[in-house]
Order: structure tokens, then C-alpha cells, then sequence
């Protein structure tokens, strides 16, 4: 179980992560994101009486979801980035961005961006959950 502190504080972790590949810097914005979302889902369950003293990992999960029940769902419904040049914008390097623009990147991978965003969430709340479970386990120093 894990507190709204715990939260807050994995928040300023994932933040001062210094992420050295593009993907791994959009899954680090994507964490970003999804924990804003979080916390604000937080603070509007408790302005509303609904709030809990602490969250279990698929609570936070389906705090971040929104709704959605995958983060195929997710990416798709358009709960995060939608269009394309913006998805490839944050997940690729500049060399692929080019190639992207250029026509070349769709027959380079087979994949549609939505689904490479679907990958980079589900690797973000990954890292939220490791940099929670990681605070969490921090003994509390005065």
C-alpha cells in the first residue's frame, strides 16, 4: 500500500531521473504525466469523500488508466498523445524523426505509433511503480 506521500515523492524521483535514449526520455515524460493524473484523481476522490489513506499498485493502476482498461485502450481512446508527428516527436531521435517525415519510418517497423505509445505507457507506469515501491521502502529520516 502506498500513501499520497509516497506518490509525491516518486513524482520528484521519475523527475530528476536522467534518462539517456530518446524512448527512455518519453517514457520518462509519459511517468511525468501519468502521476500528475494520478495525483489529481487523488486529490478529487478526496474532495469528494472518496479518498483513501493508501493505494495498492493496480488502484494507482487504474487511477493512471482513466477508465480505459488497457493502455492499448488508453493510448487509442486518444487519452494521451493522438496524433502521430507528436507520438513520434517524443519516443524517436532526431535521425528517425527524419526518416518519419520523410515516408520512410512506417516500412521501417511495423507497427502503428499508437502502439508504441501503448508500449512507452505501460513502461512509464512501470518506472512509477518502481520509483514508489522504491520511496516506500525508504526508511524516514528527520
Amino acid at each position: 500500500m502506498y500513501t499520497t506521500a509516497d506518490i509525491e515523492k516518486a513524482l520528484e524521483k521519475v523527475m530528476a531521473t536522467s534518462p539517456r535514449s530518446a524512448w527512455c526520455r518519453g517514457v520518462k515524460a509519459y511517468a511525468v504525466e501519468l502521476l500528475e493524473e494520478i495525483q489529481e484523481a487523488i486529490d478529487w476522490n478526496e474532495e469528494h469523500g472518496k479518498g483513501a489513506e493508501s493505494y495498492t499498485a493496480s488502484e494507482l493502476e487504474k487511477l493512471a488508466l482513466n477508465g480505459a482498461r488497457t493502455w492499448s485502450e488508453f493510448s487509442e481512446g486518444g487519452c494521451s498523445l493522438f496524433y502521430t508527428e507528436d507520438i513520434v516527436e517524443r519516443l524517436c531521435t532526431p535521425s528517425e524523426i527524419r526518416m518519419f517525415r520523410a515516408g520512410k519510418r512506417a516500412a521501417m517497423f511495423h507497427e502503428h505509433c499508437l502502439e508504441w505509445q501503448s508500449r512507452a505507457l505501460w513502461q512509464a507506469f512501470r518506472l512509477i511503480l518502481d520509483a514508489v515501491r522504491e520511496v516506500a521502502a525508504d526508511p524516514v529520516t528527520i
